[in-house]
């Protein structure tokens, strides 16, 4: 009697909360790192991009836009209590940012069972659109496929063909070691060896030593943050560029060209999907990014504002915060904004753009404070993704 009596009520109640959470303001969560290595590339950065595009929408289902956010510490258990919590307890819609893999695959896999959206514009490892895919996830900026195909091709085409990988060791270095590793192969070049590195060190001698000791062409960087800062700044140390050995940073952003140098990153080959110097547009955004935060905008906090402004045209044309109709809506729709020229999400959630290749200027070269890269190349999207067929993502082909 009592389990009837539970379920009846449960079946009365379900309308009501299900028109709570419907009528409750558009929430979007900023969970990101604040306090440490990719805090400059992402952190608060990424949350005032996300606010900017929030106010650039206006009201959305007839309220204001709500913009909540959490540093996960690093902490993958940290990120996944945050995360429940926000889906669960807090009305939180969707996440974005997440820069760190295994985190943000713990998070695709939650979205499933709760059926709540992730957008993530910092998450990297290639899985996230391919056999660990969700159909309520989208990977916004880049990948490791496109990370790691985007400066080893062009490198290996120019003679540079043999490569060694300095490696974080997480989930996302291991993805985009591998992604590399498959280029550089690809394109008839071959990997002499590689090392792994902890998250956060400050002493990158002995790896740079390995590398040094390999004689390889190209040592490829498969840091990001303040980690690849630290490596760029001791490898200049080493003299490693003076011996002829070439750095190309595979997970570059430009906080950590302008945390080096341009004395020390001079040469460095990276591959971004934004640049805040490319055009009138980019150059607008940075300019109101810049009067917020005094720094130039990461392709990271861009892909932050981009991602945050495609969902809310989406629940706008949709009429409501229903996920699977709010991504429905989002692959339909072309990706226009500055840093976005008809870009299209995939049904597999990764979203199809270009991808520049870039050279670190020399400071003879700088017209002055962040003026650092010079556009060597356009990587198609065609190129610069996963062909749909070849990632695994089940979804495809439904």
């Amino acid at each position: 009697m009592l389990r009837r009596w539970i379920g009846a009520l449960l079946f009365v109640l379900a309308p009501a909360v299900a028109q709570a959470g419907a009528d409750t303001p558009v929430k979007i969560g900023v969970l990101g790192d604040q306090s440490s290595v990719y805090s400059a590339a992402g952190g608060r950065g990424s949350v005032e991009a996300a606010k900017l595009a929030a106010e650039d929408a206006g009201l959305v289902l007839g309220k204001p836009v709500e913009i909540v956010s959490a540093d996960f510490q690093l902490k993958v258990d940290v990120g996944v209590a945050i995360a429940r919590k926000w889906y669960d307890e807090e009305n939180v819609d969707t996440i974005i940012d997440v820069p760190f893999s295994g985190l943000a695959l713990a998070i695709a896999d939650m979205t499933r069972s709760k059926k709540k959206l992730a957008l993530f514009n910092a998450a990297a490892s290639s899985e996230l659109t391919g056999a660990k895919c969700s159909p309520y996830v989208a990977q916004w900026t880049y990948d490791t496929y496109s990370l790691g195909h985007g400066p080893t091709t062009g490198l290996v085409g120019r003679g540079e063909n043999s490569w060694f990988f300095v490696t974080n060791d997480t989930v996302f270095g291991s993805s985009l070691e591998g992604d590399a590793s498959t280029a550089v192969k690809s394109a008839g070049g071959k990997v002499v060896g590689s090392v792994r590195t902890p998250t956060g060190t400050t002493d990158f001698s002995s790896f740079l030593l390995q590398a040094q000791s390999s004689k390889a062409k190209v040592i490829g960087l498969v840091e990001a943050g303040a980690d690849l800062a630290t490596v760029l700044k001791q490898g200049e140390e080493f003299g490693l560029k003076a011996q002829g050995q070439r750095f190309a940073a595979l997970m570059a952003t430009i906080d950590a060209i302008h945390g080096v140098g341009l004395k020390d990153a001079q040469g460095i080959i990276v591959a971004e999907a934004f640049y805040w110097d490319q055009n009138d547009e980019t150059r607008a955004f940075a300019k109101r990014f810049y009067d917020r935060m005094k720094v130039m905008p990461t392709q990271v906090q861009a892909g932050a504002y981009s991602v945050v402004n495609h969902y809310l045209k989406a629940v706008k044309a949709v009429g409501s915060k229903d996920p699977d109709k709010v991504m429905a809506k989002m692959r339909e729709m072309p990706i226009n904004d500055f840093m976005s020229h008809n870009a299209k999400l995939r049904a597999d959630g990764r979203v199809l753009r270009d991808l520049y290749l870039f050279e670190v200027k020399s400071p003879k070269e700088s017209k002055g404070e962040w003026d650092y890269y010079k556009q060597i190349a356009v990587i198609p999207a065609d190129k610069a993704v996963r062909p749909l067929d070849q990632g695994g993502c089940p979804l495809v082909g439904q």
